[in-house]
């Protein structure tokens, strides 16, 4: 059965899932790039942005390979993709990736402007979706065959679906850093209303990991 879920999602000590600000310069906001010490040098994000065959293992390495087991698609709120706003304008950007993006399955941008899809090198098709977060679920759900859909972000996207009760699980890693402003993750969202439970709770050097589950979803 397809899982909807959120993996590795790094917040702040002050909640914050993105710093502010976000330009070509810090595209995960001012002070975004700290929150992710934990997961840069593990061997997961090593081999499958940079294609490196090093890095650390351990408690983050496993939280982070976890991420990318069984996922058939991703859906991803448009900053995630690009720091541009409004109609597209420089139909030349293809993300922050490069060539060949970390995704290799297909990726559901959400958006309120068109744009035709990007087939991008090592399997990875960008596909963008005016017609709101279930469009997008539902296309990503046929696109997975069966696979999870992983939601990645932003912590906007993220609140809409948890407030139509369609993620299943979160893995939440909270970093020891500070960011002072950006975008709370569970701004507005009552997550123990929505049914949301504590599953695991693992302490590591660079970030505490903690999986919520939607009570009756265990074992799907």
């Amino acid at each position: 059965m397809t899982r909807v879920r959120v993996s590795s999602f790094t917040i702040s000590l002050d909640g914050y899932g993105a710093g502010p600000n976000q330009d070509m310069n810090n595209p995960l906001g001012i002070g975004g790039t700290e929150l992710h010490q934990w997961l840069l040098p593990t061997r997961t994000f090593q081999r499958t942005l940079f294609g490196k065959d090093s890095g650390t293992s351990g408690i983050d390495d496993d939280f982070a390979a976890r991420g990318f087991e069984n996922a058939g698609a991703w859906i991803l709120g448009r900053n995630m993709f690009s720091p541009l706003r409004g109609p597209w304008q420089d139909m030349n950007w293809q993300g922050w990736w490069g060539d060949n993006p970390p995704y290799h399955v297909p990726v559901f941008i959400l958006t309120h402007h068109a744009r035709p899809s990007i087939e991008m090198e090592g399997g990875t098709t960008f596909h963008f979706v005016t017609g709101g977060i279930r469009e997008a679920l539902d296309r990503a759900r046929e696109a997975a065959g069966g696979m999870d859909v992983r939601i990645g972000g932003g912590a906007n996207t993220i609140q809409q679906y948890l407030r139509e009760g369609l993620i299943d699980e979160l893995h939440i890693a909270i970093s020891p850093v500070l960011l002072g402003g950006g975008e709370r993750l569970f701004e507005g969202v009552d997550m123990r209303d929505l049914g949301y439970e504590c599953v695991e709770f693992v302490a590591a050097e660079k970030a505490t990991h903690v999986v919520l589950r939607r009570q009756g979803r265990a074992g799907a």
